[in-house]
């Protein structure tokens, strides 16, 4: 997969057959788009693009709303690579491209840059300035500048529609398991090893801090999570407090992980975490010793929920 950073940077003299979106999650509805995409370019001997978007166009639109993603653009990227395109588009988002009227973007963007032969999107896609354009409107550009156009109908799980939305919702709620479902993957959270205050280490459960770079990435409520990492080609679990450290009279939010039966060094390390299942609400106890019981029965329910669903 090449990708561009700029649609300025990316003409194609070959025919094109594009999706156009955020695609926040990458989840089983949208890899439903993709995979479509894709397959049907390889029948027509034409090239697959994914143009997507950065920042995701509420953060430009709707700056009031500060919205959280579900995944950073460099989470986004590597999981588009996975699934075969030949093409990344990913354009910046601003008010001057937000303002383009619907067929300004076909024009301009679809025909003379991508050199379109067939568009595939989600049942409900919307674009052009103030989300003018819609199917109809695209069926009829098609006709105009010879290229067609195919929507993906509704994809449900249990008759509940998937959408980012409904995924960023789940994780927030702690919804660990249903937002693992929905994404086909499990939500992960991506960052640097940092010094931490060592209070773990001298209660027998050292952690490592993570600090996670991007503020418009989401991550779930505070409390205990069951989570795993590859690190240094190794999958190593273990459990995951978001949270303010009440017991020790925390002022910060931290993100800290016990990795089982690990004891590297990781400071300054990149990692990726994998969060898999919700454990427990963050609580104040009265005692070290009670923090330190419960991070035992913490550690028994992980140790159990991995060996009896992994």
């Amino acid at each position: 997969m090449k990708i561009y950073t700029n649609l300025h940077n990316y003409t194609s003299k070959n025919k094109t057959f594009v999706t156009i979106g955020t695609f926040d999650g990458v989840h089983i509805g949208h890899k439903k788009v993709i995979k479509d995409l894709i397959n049907s370019a390889k029948k027509n001997g034409a090239t697959s693009v994914l143009l997507t978007f950065f920042p995701h166009p509420r953060m430009v639109l709707q700056k009031e709303t500060n919205i959280k993603l579900i995944n950073t653009i460099e989470e986004r990227i590597q999981l588009l690579e996975k699934l075969g395109l030949d093409i990344l588009v990913i354009h910046e988002f601003n008010e001057k491209f937000a303002k383009q009227s619907a067929l300004d973007f076909v024009k301009n963007v679809l025909v003379n840059k991508l050199n379109i032969g067939k568009l595939v999107i989600g049942y409900d896609h919307h674009f052009g300035n103030n989300r003018e354009g819609n199917f109809k409107q695209l069926v009829e550009y098609g006709k105009i500048y010879n290229f067609d156009v195919k929507a993906i109908p509704r994809q449900d799980i249990s008759n509940i529609a998937i959408s980012s939305t409904k995924i960023r919702k789940a994780i927030e709620r702690g919804q660990i398991i249903e937002a693992n479902q929905n994404l086909g993957y499990p939500f992960m959270i991506s960052g640097n090893i940092v010094k931490g205050k060592n209070l773990g280490e001298k209660i027998g459960f050292p952690t490592a801090n993570l600090h996670v770079n991007e503020m418009y990435k989401l991550l779930p409520k505070t409390g205990a999570y069951i989570v795993t990492s590859e690190i240094k080609n190794k999958q190593i679990f273990g459990m995951m407090n978001i949270g303010f450290r009440p017991t020790v009279r925390g002022k910060n939010q931290t993100i800290e992980i016990h990795f089982f039966d690990f004891n590297q060094n990781l400071y300054n390390e990149t990692i990726q975490v994998d969060v898999l299942k919700f454990l427990r609400e963050e609580q104040k106890f009265e005692s070290i010793e009670d923090l330190k019981n419960q991070l035992k029965k913490d550690k028994e329910n992980s140790i159990k929920f991995i060996q009896n669903h992994l």
